[in-house]
């Protein structure tokens, strides 16, 4: 009989299955088999591909209340300057209006019509131009300003990558049917399992926590 056909033989005398020096495994011995990895907490934890196992903690999921804070914020970064234009164009129209004293009947005179049309325009350019920066940001950085603030982002459900200028743009556009009907869709993250909206079910997008 070899040593070969011996099957109490072991050379270097380490027990089977266990590791060797410099952590390597005797001759016929194998590591022991990875355990499987525990499904992700209820109540918040992302379940999607992004965070599967693989050293890497699933992000947590943004719950809804920070959602409506960040639209709250990015809403008045945009809407205070626009409504600020419109209110002074409103002024210098209404200032720009005579009243006939025997018809009644309203006329513009001066040149404070053409400002104040200026400034509405102005009003609808720069409403525009914050309403796209805030998207760039979203796709490019996962967050607006909002986000930001309230430290949530929104990433790739399948693979947590951010989803780009193009797509947030679309996102937002898919927010239409988040209003219909009744603005059921905005309220789906109340119980939805991965808190999405409407929008973010098309596009295949999930809001998560940030770390600060």
């Amino acid at each position: 009989m070899t040593y070969g056909d011996d099957p109490n033989y072991n050379p270097g005398g380490y027990p089977q299955n266990q590791p060797g020096p410099q952590g390597g495994y005797p001759q016929g011995g194998y590591p022991p088999p990875q355990g499987s990895y525990p499904p992700p907490p209820a109540g918040g934890q992302y379940g999607g591909a992004y965070g599967a196992p693989g050293g890497y903690p699933a992000p947590e999921l943004a719950h809804w209340g920070l959602r409506v804070g960040a639209y709250l914020i990015d809403g008045l970064i945009v809407g205070v300057p626009v409504w600020i234009l419109t209110f002074i164009a409103g002024g210098m129209l209404a200032g720009s209006m005579e009243v006939d004293p025997e018809t009644g009947q309203a006329t513009m005179s001066g040149g404070g019509t053409g400002i104040a049309l200026i400034v509405y325009l102005l009003a609808i350019v720069l409403g525009l131009g914050l309403g796209l920066w805030l998207k760039y940001k979203e796709g490019t950085t996962g967050q607006t300003v909002g986000k930001k603030v309230v430290g949530i982002k929104t990433i790739k459900e399948q693979t947590g990558e951010y989803i780009g200028f193009g797509m947030a743009f679309v996102r937002s556009l898919c927010h239409f049917v988040d209003g219909l009907p009744c603005y059921i869709g905005f309220l789906w993250p109340l119980w939805d399992d991965k808190r999405q909206t409407f929008a973010d079910k098309i596009v295949g997008t999930v809001v998560v926590r940030a770390p600060r």
